[in-house]
């Protein structure tokens, strides 16, 4: 086996939401991600490849749920899930424990897309802060959805922000 050492691609991310509809109505109004594949319900079943893979997944404890795809303007992937029988209240954030605790999107105009992620139920949980102040145009800022998602805004690119040369001395 050859053993191959290069950056992987990201795909995409799986959210779980309360409700299917406002979620996608929140994302594609507030960060114009655009719908792939419409919101539709996936049954347990075996006998077709996608009930399959899911009873793989999520085991045996469910009946069917929605699901949805968008994608983001350089082609990463959104996969929205709502469960009936899952826990509809905003999750307990808490970056100190092992897991995922937040993504990141990309928007220049970073104080717009605070101001209508506002507008449109989410919370801005903290001050939009420079990176560099007096020094670089970088900007960033945690936010959340209207579900209690947190998530946080960039001004410039991963990248460009964390790269060598970006940090002045």
């Amino acid at each position: 086996m050859k053993k191959s050492n290069y950056p992987v691609a990201f795909s995409h991310i799986g959210i779980t939401v309360p409700d299917m509809k406002k979620a996608v109505k929140f994302y594609g109004e507030v960060m114009g991600w655009y719908i792939i594949m419409q919101p539709s319900t996936v049954k347990k079943e075996k006998k077709t490849a996608i009930g399959q893979m899911c009873i793989d997944v999520f085991g045996d404890d469910w009946e069917e749920f929605e699901i949805a795809h968008m994608a983001t303007s350089d082609g990463i992937g959104i996969e929205l899930f709502s469960f009936p029988q899952g826990q509809k209240e905003a999750p307990q954030f808490n970056p100190f424990n092992t897991g995922l605790f937040h993504f990141c999107i990309q928007d220049p105009d970073i104080e717009t897309l605070v101001a209508r992620i506002v507008s449109l139920g989410g919370k801005q949980r903290m001050p939009i802060r420079e990176y560099y102040p007096n020094d670089k145009p970088y900007k960033m800022c945690y936010v959340e959805d209207p579900f209690g998602i947190v998530f946080e805004i960039y001004t410039h690119s991963y990248e460009l922000t964390y790269s060598s040369g970006a940090y002045k001395n």
